[in-house]
Order: C-alpha cells, then sequence, then structure tokens
C-alpha cells in the first residue's frame, strides 16, 4: 500500500514508540498521587510539557507563564479554546476554510445565538486579509475571539497568520490558530507571533493518537470543558497519559530536527505526483497552486471521474488517499473549503487530496503516478461507454 493520507494520521515514528514503551514499562504512572511512583511520573510529564513549550516558542516553565493543557487530540483542542477562550457572549471569527472541529463548535454557538462572522477566502484558498479586518475591527462590537488555522487540512495552502495576527493584536482581540497540519512541518513560533492560543495534535507529526495539546498564553482566561478533579491548574479534568505526552514531546522533537530534510523530500514527492499526473492529463486541476502550501500536500481534481469511486477504485489498486478532511469524509459532503473558494461543482465532485510525510519516497510518488493514471483513465472510458448507451 502506498500511503498517501498523511494529513488524516501518520504512521508511529519507531523512536517515539520506543520512547512510549520505556514510560510505560515504569509500571502504573498517575502524575496525581504522592508516592514515589506518582512522583516519577509528575517529572516525566514536567518535562514532556517543557520540552513541547521550548519546541513550540512558548513559555511554560516560568511562574505565572504561558499554559500547555493536554487534550485528547486536536479536535478537544480546538473545542476548548473556541468556547473556552474569550467572552461566550461576544461575537466569534471564524474562517470558511476551518476544520469540522472548529465549525460545528461555532455552529452551535450560534444556534445557542451567539454571533458568528465568517472571514471569506479568495480564489486561491487564503483568507481575505480586507475582509478579516472589517469583520475584526471596523465592526461592532469587536469579536470576543478570532480563530483560523494555519493550513489548511484539504489543499495544503498556508494561510497569512503574521498578517492576521498583527490585525488582531492592533485590535486587542485574542487569536486562537488551529495548527493541526503546520506543528512539526513548518517552523511556528507562539511568541513570536503574538497568539492567544494553539493547538496541535501528535498524531499529525508521527506521534501517538489519543493527545493534542492547547498552548494559552499567560493572561489569557479559559473555561474548562470538563468538570473533575484539578488536574492541568483545573484547566482540563483527568489523569494524564504520561506516556502519551512523553511521544508527543519525543515526537515533535524529532520533526524539528529533521524539518528541512523532510520539507525538501516531501516536496519533492509532492513535485513529481503533480508533474506526472499533469503530463498525462493536462486538464486536471490542482487547487490553491498560486498560493504557498504545505510541502507534503495537494488537491487535486479529476473531471470526468466521480470522488468517492476514484477513491475505491485507488484503494482497489494499493493507494491510499482521501476525499476531504478525514473527519468529514465518511460522508461523502462536497468540500466546504472548495466551495468557498469558488471552485466549480464539477471539479468538488471530482476533487481528492494526497499527503506525504518524511517516510514517504520519491519511488512512491512515482509509482502513485502510475496507479492514478491507470484508475482515471479506466473509469473516463466506462463513464464514455456508459454515456454512449444512454
Amino acid at each position: 500500500m502506498i500511503y498517501l493520507d498523511n494529513n488524516a494520521t501518520t504512521r508511529l515514528d519507531p523512536q517515539v514508540a520506543e520512547a512510549i514503551r520505556r514510560v510505560w514499562d515504569l509500571g502504573p504512572l498517575n502524575p496525581s498521587s504522592q508516592h514515589r511512583a506518582g512522583r516519577q511520573a509528575r517529572n516525566l510529564l514536567d518535562e514532556a510539557i517543557s520540552e513541547l513549550g521550548r519546541c513550540l516558542g512558548a513559555d511554560v516553565d516560568s511562574p505565572g507563564g504561558d499554559s500547555l493543557v493536554l487534550t485528547s487530540g486536536g479536535t478537544e483542542a480546538n473545542n476548548l479554546a473556541v468556547l473556552g477562550i474569550g467572552d461566550a457572549s461576544g461575537p466569534l471569527v471564524i474562517s470558511a476554510l476551518e476544520h469540522p472541529s472548529v465549525l460545528e463548535p461555532a455552529r452551535a454557538a450560534a444556534r445557542a445565538g451567539r454571533e458568528v462572522r465568517l472571514i471569506p477566502l479568495t480564489s486561491n484558498g487564503r483568507i481575505d486579509l480586507a475582509a478579516a479586518r472589517e469583520l475584526i475591527v471596523e465592526r461592532s462590537p469587536r469579536p470576543a475571539l478570532v480563530s483560523v488555522m494555519s493550513a489548511n487540512n484539504e489543499t495544503g495552502v498556508i494561510q497569512p497568520l503574521a498578517e492576521l495576527a498583527g490585525i488582531c493584536r492592533k485590535a486587542a482581540v485574542p487569536l486562537h490558530v488551529d495548527a493541526t497540519q503546520t506543528v512539526g512541518k513548518m517552523p511556528l513560533d507562539f511568541a513570536a507571533l503574538g497568539l492567544a492560543a494553539l493547538s496541535a495534535a501528535a498524531h499529525k507529526f508521527h506521534g501517538p493518537a489519543g493527545i493534542g495539546l492547547l498552548l494559552v498564553r499567560s493572561g489569557v482566561p479559559l473555561r474548562s470543558a470538563l468538570l473533575g478533579g484539578e488536574q492541568q491548574l483545573g484547566k482540563r479534568a483527568g489523569t494524564e497519559p504520561v506516556g502519551l505526552a512523553v511521544g508527543m514531546a519525543t515526537a515533535l522533537t524529532i520533526a524539528l530536527q529533521q524539518l528541512d530534510a523532510s520539507a525538501t523530500l516531501m516536496g519533492q514527492c509532492r513535485e513529481r505526483l503533480e508533474t506526472g499526473l499533469l503530463g498525462d492529463f493536462p486538464e486536471l486541476v490542482i487547487h490553491g497552486v498560486s498560493a504557498p502550501r504545505l510541502a507534503g500536500t495537494t488537491c487535486i481534481s479529476f473531471p470526468g471521474a466521480d470522488r468517492q469511486a476514484m477513491l475505491m477504485a485507488l484503494d482497489i489498486a494499493g493507494v491510499a488517499c482521501s476525499s476531504g478532511s478525514a473527519c468529514a469524509s465518511g460522508s461523502s459532503r462536497p468540500s466546504h473549503v472548495l466551495a468557498a473558494m469558488g471552485v466549480a461543482g464539477e471539479l468538488i465532485d471530482t476533487a481528492l487530496r494526497f499527503g506525504f510525510s518524511r517516510f514517504s519516497t520519491t519511488d512512491d510518488a512515482d509509482r502513485a503516478v502510475e496507479l492514478i493514471s491507470r484508475q482515471y483513465r479506466r473509469l473516463r472510458e466506462k463513464l464514455v461507454v456508459e454515456n454512449s448507451r444512454v
């Protein structure tokens, strides 16, 4: 199987698996327990949180510094930020490209009577900064929170975070960034950007599934979504998964050490895939190609081939890819991201996403071109035959 669905989840790095195993081999570990095993667990957890903070450019070690809240993944982290930061009765600003874990909490808030403002996209998949400025600065009242992802999970288009952060900073409005797709894949400095909060998930950068984080700037209040114990200074109740935290810190450290080499490799793989497919089928459309994109991500429309039929054909042929966000693709809904970019319906209905990782190879890309081309040609020929019978 050629695995090209790395925007959905990535393979666990063997070094990370070993780091987790070493922790689990220590026996039962509860950081809240006061006995020796509990103190050992607390030390391991604190070290992991410190390492994560350093990797992300945050100060989580100083008294009164930034907070790093461990969550069950990116979805919980996004929910916690969207519903837990800022005045819950104040306007919420999000963009049209957000992941369901931001869109759905925002919709729930809107149904409860909260004003939700939507930043539109340009045709290349980036947020419209002029519209964002109008929604944040010029419209009254000022929003209680702005939440925008750093790079889109479907197209890979990188968003103008520095410019958006500057708008929010001047307006004194907190900015939450869903960085799930960029952490571990490109440089990101929490303090330098001046963010109020940042979400990430370990399984997106070869760490374990089941753990994520919400980084919250010092002085930014956060309402807890879970009631229970006083873990994590009351910001998120529940016993912390020490092994998974160590695994996430290990995975992020490795990812940053290999950042440049990984980006180069993934960029080469994507280039070979896109060039090879366009060479065979010039009519294919690559979305967001005129904007900065994540090195390993491409979203391609295959005119004349239904995306679900193409997805199944590729699966049988040995290529794993996606028809959109893994958290929404089970419903087979058309991409809201491509729709917001103004993409024609036929192209939306034929779009597939391919994602490489640092474990991908150029041979994978070349072989994928062969298999994708073969299946696309077969499906189109089948469609021509079926239409001739009508």
